[in-house]
Parts: structure tokens; sequence; C-alpha cells
């Protein structure tokens, strides 16, 4: 088998077998991609089969060098390992050159936040209340604020996912297709409550996505992002916002709010705390500048 097939051959079992979503597999296909290129210009053109560490060590130190970010140079490291973890169960490598390798620290970006202010700026910003397309905006804002969801759980769910929504509670798919049920506020129970009396004016007979687009059926991911975006500007908010954004915000005010970090963990579907913990620091710099602004030995000239 060479290079490109048994690249070809990892990304169907990615996706098809460990049911990956496409954007995990997308960045797969791009991060091996590269990793071709690069085997490509070394003399002699040695097959992916063939690379060793000192290789996998120079191709870390080009890219570097091509201003890839630390964080970018991780996860091209961490898909090329997996890769050859796979070559080498199916015979097509002796050993996995990427393990002990490392990539270059990079200053750690923290996650940008509305304030609870901006929050409710945002989502109580006017509609008009006969277009059901900013009906469902509103829906899905709230949704977003609420639940802490990401893009592509809130775009996938269908309407049986909010059967319970009376009872505060909506089921949600998250990365490997796991479940898990979250919370729903009373200002977004309201908000998808109009979105469902108004949906069949936007929705095909047989779609069962519970927010559909203009041509009636699942909305993208696209259009949502856009949507948010226009809305964010039109309530005169001083930044691009996103729905990533929107699930910062909400672990971000949550924990402020309660200092459970667990809870805001499995509420957003973390599967290692560490991931959690970024929030922490959000949470330290609110109070740090609560005490530079409080404290009458704090104040800076």
């Amino acid at each position: 088998m060479d290079d490109q097939a048994a690249v070809g051959a990892f990304l169907a079992e990615v996706e098809t077998q460990r049911r990956q979503s496409p954007h995990t597999v997308s960045n797969y296909r791009r991060d091996i991609g590269k990793l071709l290129a690069l085997a490509a210009e070394l003399p002699g053109q040695p097959g992916l089969g063939q690379l060793q560490a000192h290789h996998i060590r120079r191709f870390v130190g080009l890219l570097h060098g091509r201003s890839l970010a630390g964080r970018s140079l991780a996860r091209s490291l961490s898909a090329w390992r997996v890769f050859y973890r796979w070559l080498g169960r199916h015979g097509l490598a002796e050993a996995n050159p990427c393990e002990g390798v490392r990539p270059p620290k990079g200053p750690r970006a923290l996650p940008h936040t509305l304030s609870p202010d901006e929050a409710v700026r945002l989502l109580e910003s006017s509609i008009d209340p006969d277009d059901p397309q900013e009906i469902r905006d509103r829906a899905m804002f709230e949704l977003f604020y609420s639940s802490g969801l990401r893009l592509a759980e809130l775009a996938d769910l269908d309407l049986q996912a909010v059967s319970d929504i009376d009872g505060g509670e909506v089921r949600v798919h998250g990365k490997r297709d796991k479940e898990r049920v979250v919370p729903v506020g009373g200002k977004a129970r309201e908000a998808l409550a109009a979105w469902l009396l108004c949906r069949v004016q936007l929705a095909r007979q047989e779609e069962t996505a519970l927010f559909v687009g203009a041509r009636g059926r699942r909305i993208s991911h696209g259009v949502i992002q856009q949507r948010l975006a226009r809305r964010a500007q039109l309530a005169g908010l001083p930044s691009h916002v996103h729905p990533h954004m929107l699930r910062h915000s909400f672990a971000s005010h949550v924990l402020q709010s309660s200092g459970d970090l667990r809870a805001v963990q499995e509420m957003l579907g973390h599967a290692s705390i560490a991931s959690t913990q970024v929030y922490t620091h959000l949470d330290f710099q609110h109070l740090a500048k609560v005490y530079d602004t409080a404290h009458p030995r704090a104040k800076r000239k």
C-alpha cells in the first residue's frame, strides 16, 4: 500500500468506525497532508514508513520557522502519532517516530467572553415578532448561552431532543457521539416555545431538525455564525461574537457564580477537567480587576 492509499484508508476508518466528526476528519486530512508534503522535500523522498524521530523533529522545526503556532504544531503532532499507530497496527511502519517529540510551547490564549451585561444586551435586543427566522435566532442564541452548547451540538439537535423541555433539560450529542443532558434556563425555554410555534412556517414536513434554515432543511453552521455576528453588531457589541464565545461566556459566568468546576465540566461535556480549568484563570482575571478597582492600596497611578 502506498502512502496516499494508506492515508485514505486511515481517514475512512476514522470517519466510519471511530465516528469522528467531519471537522476532526478534515483536521486529520490537513495535518497528515503537511506530513506528506514535508516528507516529499527530503532527499530521496522516503516513504512515511521509513521516517525516523529526527525527521519529525526537523519537520516540527521547519513548521515552527514558518510561523505555525505552538498549538497548531501540537495538533499536527498528535494527528501524526495517531496515524503512525494505525500504520504500525497494519504492518506499514516498524516504529512510531513521533513518540517523544514535543512541540515548542507557546503562550496559552485565554478564551474571549462577553460580560453578563453584554450577554443581556445581545439576547434581549429587539426582534421582529412576525419574522420566524428572528424568532429562531433568539431561541438558538438563548440556548447557546443557557446551556453552553458547541456549534455542532446545537445544529445537530432534533425535535426529540427537546421533548422534556418543560422539565428544563435538553439531550445533546457531543464529541464522539457522547450523550449528555444539560439544563435549560427559563428564558431559553420561553424562546424555544415561541420558535416551536412558528417552526412550521419554515420547516419541510419531513424535516426532523430542531432548527431549520430558509429552505426548510437543517440550518448550517455558517448561517448560525453569520446570524449571530449580525445580531451582535446590531446590539452594538464592541467585538466579533461567535457561537463558541457564548459557550465560553456560559462557563465563565456559571463558574464565577458557583465556583463548582466539576459541575461546569459536566455541563460542557469536557472529558478532562484540565480543559475546564482555563475558566478559573478567567475568574481570577475578573477578581483581579475588582481588586485593582476597589482596594485602596491596589490602585495604580
